[in-house]
């Protein structure tokens, strides 16, 4: 007597049959066939059902709480609200994210709505009008496309920290944008992993497209200008607000303004460059400490708009004429600019936001599409001040 446990298929699903009896004698042949059946149909379950059941379920929260050692509690803060947590703590939690790949539950009523999708920007806290400003172009690039915009401000390490190891994983999004804030490498590897479309901006990483400006380039504009205008003392102001956890072009547009002064036979002595300090005193003191000087400067390359508008406020308290006595260059060129005649570098703010959304759509429709590394050409806007 032969007893056969066959297994039956139907879409998919396997069903465990009764015992199949069968006597030999003159039905061989079924014997036969019942075994070729049995052969074939437990080769399927053991390499199909039985690896179904012994794969691992996607890990949980409680996974994770596990891991770190920590309360499920702790776990929600630091994917919520990072910056109440320790950073010893927080640090422990990630590295459990990362080992098991946790992948918080997506909101499944969005994902329903296959129709509309989501972009996200992670910004700097986006208070400083050049980031606002970039932020409309991306908006407004977003208006008549399939895409709603969902912004993730900074305003924190931490919160940086949180962003980058959940949102990759979360399939919320279908594309990211990142503005001026540095990608670590393991976050690098998490966006690759992932394969969401991420475009970076302002920031020059292998492997990601971007859209960049040469900020080195803008130092050199400002020098130029005011070489061609025979100025004889030249000086440097640097962010003061600029936040410890968001990348310093300053320091680059630096760079290529004294290089382009030395090239010219022009020294720029430290006096005259004034850097951030920390903690962060009244930026004010910065520009009342160079027009003290001996011999002040008779030109200022402030390294953003609103450093620039500072200097020319404090100036015209002091009676410095405006630009007879002293030129003032900024750089952004923010909607304010324009209304106050302040000479400026710009870096197409709105345009660049707009264009970060173009590519970043059709990174989405063609996921294969080759790196794209894309340059603002930067542009001195003439006016009162310089």
């Amino acid at each position: 007597m032969l007893v056969v446990r066959g297994y039956f298929l139907k879409e998919y699903d396997i069903y465990l049959l009764k015992p199949v009896v069968c006597h030999a004698g003159p039905f061989s042949w079924l014997t036969i066939l019942f075994k070729k059946c049995y052969s074939l149909c437990k080769s399927f379950y053991e390499s199909t059902y039985i690896i179904m059941d012994k794969s691992k379920k996607p890990p949980t929260i409680y996974d994770v709480a596990k891991l770190a050692d920590v309360s499920i509690a702790t776990v929600s803060r630091v994917l919520n609200s990072p910056e109440q947590v320790s950073e010893k703590t927080r640090g422990k939690i990630l590295a459990a994210i990362d080992e098991l790949g946790f992948v918080p539950k997506a909101d499944a009523r969005e994902r329903a709505r296959k129709e509309i999708g989501r972009i996200g920007v992670i910004t700097p806290f986006f208070t400083l009008p050049s980031f606002a400003q970039r932020l409309r172009g991306i908006a407004a690039a977003l208006v008549d496309s399939p895409y709603d915009l969902m912004i993730y401000p900074v305003d924190s390490e931490a919160r940086l920290n949180s962003y980058l190891t959940v949102l990759p994983f979360s399939n919320q999004l279908d594309g990211l944008i990142i503005v001026a804030l540095p990608v670590d490498n393991l976050s690098q590897k998490r966006l690759q992993q992932s394969a969401i479309p991420t475009i970076l901006v302002e920031n020059h990483i292998q492997g990601f497209s971007s859209i960049e400006i040469d900020n080195k380039y803008g130092g050199q504009i400002a020098a130029e200008y005011f070489i061609r205008k025979k100025h004889h003392r030249y000086a440097y102001v640097g962010d003061t607000v600029t936040a410890t956890y968001t990348l310093r072009p300053e320091d680059i547009r630096l760079e290529g303004y004294r290089q382009t002064l030395q090239q010219h036979g022009i020294n720029l002595p430290e006096e005259y460059i004034k850097l951030p300090v920390f903690p962060p005193r009244d930026p004010d003191k910065q520009v009342h400490e160079l027009l003290d000087l001996l011999e002040p400067p008779t030109a200022i390359f402030a390294a953003t708009d609103d450093l620039a508008l500072r200097v020319l406020k404090v100036a015209r308290k002091r009676g410095v004429r405006i630009p007879e006595d002293l030129a003032v260059i900024g750089f952004d060129d923010i909607d304010i600019a324009g209304y106050l005649e302040l000479t400026t570098i710009s870096q197409s703010l709105f345009e660049s936001g707009k264009l970060a959304v173009e590519h970043l759509i059709s990174q989405i429709a063609d996921p294969i599409r080759p790196e794209e590394n894309v340059f603002v050409q930067l542009k001195l806007i003439e006016r009162a001040t310089a």
